[in-house]
């Protein structure tokens, strides 16, 4: 199916660590997978949320540096909306959902023949939940989200960028991405079988102001592969194209390679 599965993780940076939790295990319904650390930063936590049994593809994961860490912005150069999945049923109850909490949120609106509402969390990160067929299960133990209107993981993550054409050529010549579908100012590109969980949006506006990185912006978005020697394999293909890709390093639940 090819080297890249999909999506693995989604790792953002955000300010009072106690909010991020209210926000993403009360607000969202997601499940608080793991509480660790940052390895590249011992004295700052890295949270994990995703579903029931923190599966690749669900994982959005923050390292809350507190308050004091100036707000980001977004613009080109960033992965500035991590979509969710819900099912074509539950965008109602979403709506209302964050109505009654005093959420704002944007839409619905229609995208590639999908329903969406746009809203930010208390950091400002941006967050989309898209109506689609999505066969993957949420989390069942939320005491007002029902599974069946539960966040299945993630949709997509869009990727602000003033062109396009170098990107484009990351994915679909080292990573081996397929573009899907395009408008006039995005771009959709699948890996794997295709489908929720797997899908990168580069949306293209050569006068975007470049992005700020800081709280309520993305840090990394990790790819998922199957095995090591699947990763070596990208791993080479990347050193041979230039990029400067890290060794592989353990990081005890998965191993990584890191690349800009």
């Amino acid at each position: 199916m090819g080297l890249i599965n999909g999506l693995h993780h989604i790792t953002a940076l955000a300010g009072d660590a106690q909010e991020n939790v209210n926000f993403y295990t009360d607000v969202l319904g997601l499940r608080m997978v793991k509480k660790t650390i940052n390895f590249d930063s011992p004295d700052v936590y890295h949270l994990y949320y995703g579903d029931g049994e923190g599966s690749p593809g669900t994982i959005l994961t923050f390292f809350p540096y507190g308050k004091a860490l100036p707000a980001g912005r977004k613009g080109a150069g960033q992965a500035t909306f991590t979509a969710f999945s819900i099912s074509k049923s539950s965008l109602d109850f979403w709506c209302k959902r964050l109505d009654n909490l005093k959420i704002s949120y944007k839409g619905p609106a229609s995208r590639f023949n999908e329903e969406y509402i746009v809203l930010e969390d208390h950091d400002g990160l941006g967050i989309e939940l898209i109506a689609t067929d999505d066969a993957r299960k949420g989390w069942a133990n939320h005491p007002e989200i029902p599974q069946d209107h539960a966040i299945r993981g993630f949709h997509s993550i869009t990727c602000a960028v003033s062109s396009y054409e170098k990107t484009e050529a990351l994915l679909t010549q080292i990573l081996e991405y397929k573009k899907k579908e395009e408008s006039a100012d995005r771009i959709r590109y699948e890996s794997g079988k295709g489908g929720a969980g797997t899908y990168i949006d580069l949306f293209h506006n050569p006068v975007m102001d470049r992005a700020l990185q800081g709280n309520g912006t993305v840090h990394h978005i990790a790819f998922s592969t199957d095995n090591d020697d699947t990763q070596l394999k990208v791993r080479e293909k990347l050193f041979h194209a230039g990029y400067q890709v890290t060794q592989v390093l353990d990081r005890q639940y998965f191993h990584s390679i890191y690349f800009r």
